[in-house]
């Protein structure tokens, strides 16, 4: 579901990076919900303007599950989203679209209480953002800090897709060859070759 979008569907399909919130973006605390916990992590603001300068649109792509067990609210989650926007333009980076699932399957209460394709590992967020923005896959870059990020995105042919964990971490045999397992945000822009 779509938060908000700071771009225009371009004519022809654009190459885009990824992003999760929560362990990508910023420190995952857990249901991180207001700029007083939100940290950002090294080298966050130099990969969005990487994905700038190479003509990446940058689009975040978040389980927000929070909201639907009633953590925070929708509002809150806009309000957050906008002051972490103007963080990175203050950086001269830019965020293009954030789109979220506050679905879960088991742990959600009203109408959120649901299994939802947009809710990774489904790959809702990524084609909703593919059609609204005109975005190519097969170009696109995806980093997440859980596994289900990237069997999101490799689900969607995304070809190049980061896994940032401090721990060693087996993958699914289907993921192997399509997940690099990176440690810090600064080994995903030395590896990337836009």
């Amino acid at each position: 579901m779509l938060l908000f979008s700071n771009t225009k569907r371009r004519e022809s399909p654009q190459a885009t990076l990824f992003l999760d919130r929560d362990g990508v973006i910023n420190e995952d605390h857990g249901y991180v919900h207001s700029k007083k916990n939100f940290d950002f992590l090294s080298g966050i603001f130099e990969l969005a303007v990487a994905a700038r300068t190479n003509g990446y649109l940058c689009v975040v792509v978040t389980n927000q599950a929070g909201i639907g067990r009633g953590l925070y609210s929708t509002r809150q989650f806009k309000t957050l989203s906008t002051w972490m926007c103007r963080q990175f333009k203050i950086r001269g980076a830019f965020i293009d679209a954030i789109y979220y699932s506050p679905y879960h399957p088991t742990e959600a209460k009203g109408r959120y209480l649901l299994k939802e394709a947009t809710r990774k590992p489904g790959v809702g967020m990524f084609l909703e953002a593919a059609e609204e923005l005109n975005i190519d896959l097969s170009k696109s870059i995806m980093i997440g800090n859980k596994v289900s990020d990237v069997e999101a995105s490799a689900k969607a042919n995304i070809p190049s897709n980061y896994l940032l964990s401090s721990s060693c971490i087996n993958l699914h045999q289907s993921l192997r060859g399509k997940v690099e397992i990176v440690y810090d945000l600064p080994a995903i822009v030395s590896r990337l070759q836009w």
